[in-house]
């Protein structure tokens, strides 16, 4: 197994164009292990473009429960399961993972039923364990320690960036969060910081294409961080390399990837990445 990153999905928000992007997921292989943190629509084929295979699935992590994080996991394990899945996989999560599950579960139970009795395979419900995430270390093993940090995301309270660390390297996902000083601490040193972003000028032409006013303008910026905060963060934990995802808005074709990198770069003088679906990062 490779150590990489592979953003799967990079967009802020549930809904779909064409072209475009897909919403949140993400896939890290560290040290043996496999963690999937988010799975937004579209996660299942982009792991198998990614190359992975659906069989390996080990650790998801779920940030928090907005749709373009969490409405294709279901489907992503059933999937899996269809293809050979035989291992068990443990799912974290913040309160309310376990019923979508359990919904799921019920929702598909004439598939599940009639594949197992069918074509003899082991019980889905047998091989899937959700776990819930609090603040702190929520798996730890001497290969690989996963940790959670509460973050600013109205109105959602209970939402956790994710730090994922071995002894050569760390990683930091900033999950959905307005600018959030705390989290500098909690992403310290790593070697990535995955955060999302957000263009104002770009929100600004969002909000007179949608017509929604200033309610959909007060929500993002209560909500999301911009690219140059983003950039704030990245320069107080000391990141090696600061890497925008979740972008809001991401397909307005009036702004370009010059446009969020030079926001980003107003504080961090580091390596900046616009994220992309299917971006690889080696985990040297």
């Amino acid at each position: 197994m490779r150590n990489r990153i592979v953003l799967l999905g990079t967009k802020g928000g549930p809904a779909l164009r064409v072209p475009g992007r897909m919403p949140t997921a993400n896939l890290v292989e560290l040290g043996g292990r496999s963690i999937i943190v988010d799975c937004g629509l579209g996660v299942t084929l982009r792991l198998v473009e990614a190359g992975f295979d659906l069989r390996q699935l080990d650790v998801i992590v779920i940030t928090h429960l907005h749709s373009d994080h969490l409405l294709e996991l279901g489907p992503l394990l059933l999937t899996a399961w269809t293809t050979g899945l035989a291992r068990k996989v443990t799912v974290f999560g913040p309160a309310g993972t376990d019923a979508y599950w359990q919904a799921f579960l019920r929702a598909m139970s004439f598939d599940l039923n009639i594949r197992e009795s069918d074509e003899g395979r082991a019980r889905l419900v047998d091989l899937v364990k959700v776990r819930p995430i609090a603040e702190g270390v929520f798996l730890d093993s001497p290969a690989l320690s996963i940790s959670a940090m509460r973050v600013e995301h109205p109105p959602v309270t209970d939402c956790f960036a994710v730090r994922i660390e071995n002894e050569n390297h760390v990683i930091t996902f900033s999950a959905d969060t307005c600018h959030f000083p705390p989290l500098a601490d909690f992403a310290k040193g790593s070697d990535i910081l995955v955060h999302e972003a957000m263009l104002p000028k770009a929100v600004d032409a969002l909000v007179e294409r949608t017509g929604l006013g200033d309610a959909l303008r007060n929500h993002l910026h209560a909500s999301h961080t911009t690219a140059e905060d983003a950039g704030r963060i990245a320069a107080a934990a000391r990141a090696g390399r600061l890497v925008l995802n979740h972008l809001v808005p991401p397909d307005d074709a009036r702004f370009t990837e010059a446009d969020w990198l030079t926001a980003a770069r107003t504080h961090f003088d580091g390596p900046v990445d616009l994220g992309h679906d299917g971006m690889e990062i080696s985990l040297n």
